[in-house]
């Protein structure tokens, strides 16, 4: 069953004018500690790259926090929300899947909840899109 749906469009512009502001606390807020290696690395040796990566990350965790109903309100944080990807080798490598931590975690599983993402980006704009499902639980034998 359906339990929120999410969207979100993100100016890549926008997030290049905080980068440029901020330096790299901007990313530093938004990231994981995994994701903001993979920034480092991507903007050292492609800045365009990294900038849409941070974009694309930016909408994800929105759509995210829309599609659980908090907004950016606890347990949603930043940094508790990562956008991983699926390893090289799986039969859907390279399928972005949303990793929690902490506190998130633990309400979402508490809650029986699965979450579905999607995210692209263009040159001027990443956009994301988050289904969370809530798991059937098991029923009673005759019910």
């Amino acid at each position: 069953m359906i339990y929120g749906i999410g969207t979100d469009i993100c100016d890549v512009r926008r997030i290049r004018a905080s980068l440029e502001s901020h330096g790299e606390r901007f990313a530093q807020k938004i990231l994981s500690d995994e994701e903001f290696a993979t920034w480092q690395a991507r903007s050292a040796r492609w800045p365009e790259r990294g900038l849409r990566y941070l974009a694309t990350r930016f909408s994800a965790k929105e759509a995210f926090s829309k599609a659980i109903g908090t907004g950016m309100r606890m347990p949603m944080s930043w940094r508790l929300c990562e956008i991983g990807k699926l390893p090289a080798g799986s039969a859907n490598a390279g399928k972005p899947v949303i990793v929690l931590h902490g506190g998130l975690k633990v309400w979402f599983e508490a809650q029986g909840l699965s979450a579905h993402v999607s995210v692209t980006d263009e040159s001027d704009y990443a956009a994301s899109f988050c289904v969370v499902e809530k798991l059937e639980t098991n029923r009673a034998a005759g019910q």
